[in-house]
């Protein structure tokens, strides 16, 4: 317990890629949570997740809930709470299954030319204390960060390739 007074509750995993494709483009798609099963390392585990949303795709307020019996994929909702038109869309993430949490995501565009666009797409929360010990066990930079680089390859093959 007293280790856990010097461990930062806070933690933050973000990545990002280049597409080649222009801003505008890449973010009205990225904009709707439906089409993150189509490159989402976590809708792609299961084919046999349920997935339903409650509301208008890309507007505050709309949320996209998942259940999977796979332990990997679980049961939970992400909410959009917060939308900065044409560049970046906020989410907060429920868990209920196989483990309770919630966490906020990001995803933001960045013009690199008229053709390529930088994404990235983080997560964030914090640990309570005195749960925020298991940073010196779960490595989560490697464990979300590698999800989201191969959403992020799987977003830039889908994007590239239309």
């Amino acid at each position: 317990m007293i280790t856990a007074l010097f461990i930062p509750r806070h933690y933050q995993v973000e990545r990002e890629i280049i597409i080649a494709k222009p801003k505008d483009i890449v973010f009205q798609f990225i904009s709707h949570l439906k089409n993150q099963n189509l490159y989402s390392v976590w809708a792609n585990t299961d084919p046999e997740m349920k997935a339903t949303f409650t509301g208008t795709d890309a507007t505050i307020g709309f949320v996209s809930y998942w259940d999977s019996k796979n332990k990997n994929v679980g049961k939970g909702s992400q909410t959009i709470t917060r939308i900065v038109e044409g560049d970046s869309i906020y989410t907060h993430l429920r868990f209920e299954v196989p483990f309770e949490a919630e966490d906020d995501s990001y995803m933001s565009t960045k013009t690199i030319d008229a053709s390529h666009t930088k994404v990235i797409w983080g997560f964030t929360g914090d640990y309570p204390y005195p749960l925020n010990i298991m940073k010196l066990f779960i490595n989560l930079e490697d464990m979300i960060g590698n999800d989201f680089e191969t959403g992020l390859n799987n977003l830039k093959t889908l994007l590239e390739k239309n």
